[in-house]
């Protein structure tokens, strides 16, 4: 990584204009829900399942598709665990892909269901048993999801993972102890825009463990700021989808 001051200047510069407006992002994909009180154990469960199916789409589609199963009263028990590990697969199956919320019709209704199952039978159905016994601690709460990867399919996926822990603090109550934690989630749109900056070469883009090279790079450069690596997943994330506006700004060829 050349001149780190250089690519710390241009992120203070995307963040905000992030801050600002510029880069959009006055909806969000997961600005798209029922509307449940933030602390409820619903609103917990609603940022928790779909977040396991959040990969290889479009963010937005998915967090509809939620939106609308979690307001059809055929669908909204996909959200209440108990009621799932009781359902027949077919069931629970024809109830996902009703409105898009699974997409692959045989893969996803089980890693919806296993979710279920862990967060059924090891915490009352509830997410925030499982926040509360991890002591509300990011660390913890990995380590656990790392050392029973099978619990918590596609969810404890690193980059799933991150993401999925930001997002519970935007549009949840929880306070977690230790938010310094939580990397940047490494999507292909954080990667372009990594590259973009100048915090990896194109060649480091395609190495199998990017994800990793990517999330150690933010977390080094953003040490020693008042700012923690997830605060520039989202500029980031915007900056990639909408075509690097604003780069002249950054005297970038």
């Amino acid at each position: 990584m050349d001149n780190k001051k250089e690519i710390f200047n241009k992120a203070m510069i995307l963040i905000e204009y992030h801050k600002s407006g510029k880069l959009g992002g006055e909806i969000m994909p997961e600005d798209y829900n029922p509307g449940y009180s933030k602390g409820s154990k619903e609103n917990y469960l609603y940022y928790t399942l779909p977040m396991a199916l959040n990969y290889q789409r479009n963010a937005y589609k998915l967090w509809e598709s939620a939106d609308a199963a979690a307001k059809d009263p055929r669908t909204a028990d996909i959200f209440i665990p108990k009621k799932v590990v009781s359902m027949e697969e077919e069931e629970l199956r024809v109830k996902l892909i009703k409105h898009k919320v699974a997409l692959q019709k045989n893969k996803q209704p089980i890693i919806w269901s296993r979710l279920c199952q862990t967060f059924q039978e090891g915490f009352d159905g509830d997410v925030r048993n499982f926040f509360e016994k991890n002591d509300y601690t990011v660390s913890k709460i990995k380590a656990y999801m790392f050392n029973n990867k099978k619990a918590f399919p596609y969810l404890s996926g690193n980059k799933i993972m991150n993401y999925w822990l930001y997002v519970m603090t935007q549009y949840t109550d929880v306070q977690l102890k230790d938010r310094w934690n939580i990397s940047v989630a490494p999507d292909t749109n954080v990667i372009q825009a990594s590259v973009k900056l100048g915090l990896i070469n194109e060649e480091e883009s395609k190495n199998n463990n990017v994800q990793q090279i990517v999330a150690e790079r933010w977390q080094e450069l953003l040490e020693h700021s008042n700012y923690e690596p997830i605060d520039i997943h989202t500029p980031l994330w915007l900056w990639n989808r909408g075509n690097f506006p604003y780069s002249t700004d950054f005297f970038i060829s």
